[in-house]
């Protein structure tokens, strides 16, 4: 019993022992699922700040390499307007066509649209916001697509400095982005950065800037827009070109009605402004879409010279300075031109590789009025070749009244009834026979008849007399300057240096200083640019300012024979009834191996020009081809006076026509000029004119008549003569009649001469002479 006893309490020890032991070991379970949770959450923590700081150290490795913020590129560039000398806009040129608003102009009911529907949080976050990114998505799929997770300030940024292509937006860019975005914000006011970005955003068709493209859609300045134009504006940055009114009038009404729903959403509108808005169409108000302005074309050479004066003169940049540039062009002249010189309608041209390059030039200012480069430029050229400022090409004859005349009137005080002796001449220095046209020799001529005949022989006995040095002197006055200069020059334009470099004239420089010629002796250097006015309302003008190139005495005398090359001598095609002008033409040569290749030795020529003027306008010419070696032929060789003809018809159509009154010191003998106590009397012998081939032998010689100096009636005379020349006589009035008046007799323009038209087949007289043949490379001048 004992036993039994102690057995139960034996079991009973046992069992509360078992118990007990099972009771202590609950509680060490327990404690070690917590400890492994903890670990776990610790762990967790750990993991996620270091992440946190990975994420940060990440973010800013990426921040700090961000471009710093600057005025210049969150700037919009601006374009230049350019205007004709009547104060007319006819092109508006830019990296971007843009027209900028500062702060104060950015009208409430667009602060109000662009906020709703680009960033309605945009007055409480500091330039990211994380709500939005958050809550965008939701918005995303709930409306479509409303709003994006970039700030307004972020979409700057981006547009400032980073591309816009979605593939492009990685993260090392985000994080860029959202770190300029903060910094923008301590730097300028929530108005300044809505204004940045008024002004950046492209808005389709070429336009950027809401002010752009409210005024080339709807004519009108932002502030004038109704509520419905400036929804359809507010909404379309996001798409432009989804969102075009005139191409996408549909997609363009959605986008405009849900920016008008976030602005009653924002209590921004009412629900009346919202109705009547919502039911407006979309094209109200919105302009008819033109094609591109057809005047570029028609412009395109005289505005990229344009653009190259106001970059001389300014250091500013048309595409990016937002500059009003007045300039000196006439725009209906510049569209006449343009028709003559591109249509058929005036001029028939032999195809449409012939090339023509013109410049009309304002005697009085210098100031570039029209100008055409080349004809049938291709189908959306920008700024093709300007033949008309190239020194390239060979301007031939032309050249005689500034290289070998001028200079002989201005320094060797030669008057047009001096006498010089066409016959066989060598270049000083050489073998080689200077020879002329016909290859015939006049005998004594008067320089007169020299020039308007257009002998070489002449002319470069008269380069020689007056000398290198001051033949460079008096081109240089009119604008023409040569590196170094050949007696080839006497009868050409151009000089070519072994590398290449060609100097001379051009269209631009003949018409320059043919009109110091006109206007009695001052050279204007030509100028296309009037008036620049900048972006802050400074304004840079560009008045005449011209230097005496020559004396008045030099000039008229010029122009007096000159007269005459129009109405009697080699240039009768360029006659206009009725008007007073005076002009020379001019032809290049091809050199002997030149010919041999064209298989062609007579009626054949690089360069056919004709340079001419008024008392109001200087007007150049020049005809040929892009390849020098395609030929202008005898049936073509009258298109550069054909061309100077009706153009120059029709500017002085709507100007007052004066002749040039004679200035003093100066008389009339006959048809003849002298400077005052210079006359030069005839020569009592006889000279008769030779042929190159009954004279073998060549003079390098000058044979000049007997020079004596005779008192005799001149323009400043009080006195009456006994004789007055009225002006009616003719160039062949009696030897020693005095003219005191002001007209050439013979050039009347109310009696066109009864002479040559310049229509049937002939030799003709400015065609050139061979060169030396050192200098045959050069393309001979006639």
């Amino acid at each position: 019993m004992t036993d039994h006893l102690q057995s139960r309490s034996s079991r009973r020890k046992e069992t509360k022992s078992t118990n007990n032991s099972n009771q202590s070991k609950k509680p060490k379970k327990k404690r070690s699922v917590g400890s492994i949770l903890l670990k776990i959450f610790l762990g967790l923590v750990a993991l996620g700040v270091i992440g946190i700081l990975a994420g940060v150290g990440l973010f800013w490795s990426y921040a700090k390499d961000a471009p710093k913020i600057s005025d210049t590129e969150l700037d919009a560039t601006v374009s230049s307007k350019f205007y004709t000398m009547s104060g007319d806009l006819f092109e508006d040129i830019g990296a971007e066509n843009r027209v900028k608003i500062e702060p104060t102009q950015v009208p409430q009911l667009l602060t109000d649209a662009i906020v709703s529907v680009e960033d309605r949080r945009f007055y409480q976050h500091k330039g990211v916001d994380p709500i939005r990114i958050v809550g965008s998505a939701i918005s995303n799929v709930k409306t479509g697509g409303l709003q994006g997770g970039s700030t307004l300030t972020q979409q700057l940024i981006k547009l400032s400095y980073f591309s816009t292509n979605t593939e492009d937006q990685t993260i090392k860019r985000k994080a860029q982005e959202a770190w300029m975005a903060l910094q923008l914000e301590k730097e300028k006011s929530k108005q300044e950065i809505l204004t940045y970005y008024i002004n950046k955003v492209y808005m389709a068709n070429g336009f950027y800037g809401m002010e752009t493209a409210s005024e080339n859609y709807f004519d009108k300045t932002l502030e004038e827009l109704t509520l419905s134009q400036t929804a359809l504006l507010a909404g379309m940055p996001q798409a432009p070109n989804d969102y075009d009114p005139y191409t996408k009038p549909e997609n363009a009404k959605a986008r405009r009605d849900i920016v008008l729903g976030t602005m009653l959403e924002n209590k921004k509108i009412s629900k009346a402004q919202y109705d009547e808005a919502i039911a407006t169409p979309i094209d109200d108000g919105l302009k008819k879409q033109t094609q591109e302005d057809s005047n570029r074309k028609i412009v395109d050479n005289y505005l990229f010279e344009v653009i190259k004066e106001v970059e001389e003169k300014t250091g500013k940049d048309v595409y990016t300075d937002g500059l009003k540039v007045y300039t000196n062009l006439d725009l209906d002249a510049q569209k006449k031109l343009y028709d003559i010189v591109n249509t058929e309608d005036y001029v028939q041209y032999p195809d449409d590789k012939f090339q023509v390059a013109s410049t009309l030039i304002d005697v009085k200012t210098g100031q570039v009025r029209a100008q055409i480069g080349a004809r049938k430029v291709a189908d959306g050229t920008i700024f093709g070749f300007n033949a008309a400022v190239e020194t390239g090409r060979d301007f031939g004859s032309t050249m005689k009244p500034i290289t070998d005349y001028g200079p002989a009137f201005e320094y060797l005080d030669k008057s047009t009834g001096d006498m010089i002796l066409d016959q066989p001449y060598n270049y000083e220095g050489t073998k080689t026979p200077v020879k002329n046209w016909d290859n015939q020799y006049m005998g004594n001529i008067t320089l007169r008849s020299a020039l308007y005949n257009s002998r070489n022989v002449p002319a470069v006995k008269l380069f020689n007399e007056v000398g290198t040095e001051n033949v460079s002197k008096f081109l240089k006055n009119v604008g023409i300057e040569y590196k170094t200069i050949h007696q080839s020059n006497a009868i050409s334009s151009n000089t070519e240096e072994q590398d290449g470099t060609k100097y001379g004239a051009s269209s631009l420089k003949m018409a320059a200083a043919y009109a110091a010629i006109a206007n009695g002796g001052t050279y204007y250097k030509p100028q296309y640019v009037n008036k620049v006015i900048y972006q802050n309302g400074t304004e840079d003008e560009y008045p005449a300012d011209g230097e005496r190139a020559m004396k008045e005495t030099t000039a008229y005398m010029l122009t007096d024979i000159l007269k005459d090359t129009i109405s009697i001598g080699s240039g009768t095609n360029a006659q206009i009834e009725g008007l007073y002008q005076a002009g020379k033409t001019g032809t290049s040569n091809y050199t002997d191996d030149e010919l041999a290749k064209l298989n062609a030795y007579t009626g054949v020529y690089p360069d056919i020009l004709f340079v001419g003027y008024t008392t109001n306008y200087a007007l150049s010419v020049w005809t040929g081809y892009n390849d020098r070696m395609t030929p202008v032929t005898d049936e073509t060789n009258m298109i550069a006076s054909d061309v100077y003809r009706e153009f120059m018809k029709y500017v002085s159509s709507s100007v007052s026509n004066i002749d040039w009154d004679m200035p003093k010191g100066l008389s009339r003998i006959g048809s003849e000029l002298y400077l005052d106590g210079k006359y030069t009397a005839p020569s009592s012998s006889y000279t008769p004119p030779v042929s190159s081939e009954t004279s073998e032998s060549s003079s390098s010689s000058t044979v000049e008549s007997t020079t004596t100096e005779t008192t005799t009636e001149s323009s400043s005379s009080k006195d009456e003569p006994a004789e007055t020349d009225t002006g009616n006589t003719g160039n062949t009035g009696n030897t020693g009649t005095i003219d005191t008046g002001t007209n050439n007799p013979g050039t009347n323009p109310t009696v066109p001469p009864t002479t040559d038209t310049g229509n049937e087949e002939k030799p003709d007289p400015d065609q050139p002479d061979k060169e030396p043949n050192q200098e045959q490379k050069q393309g001979e001048g006639n």
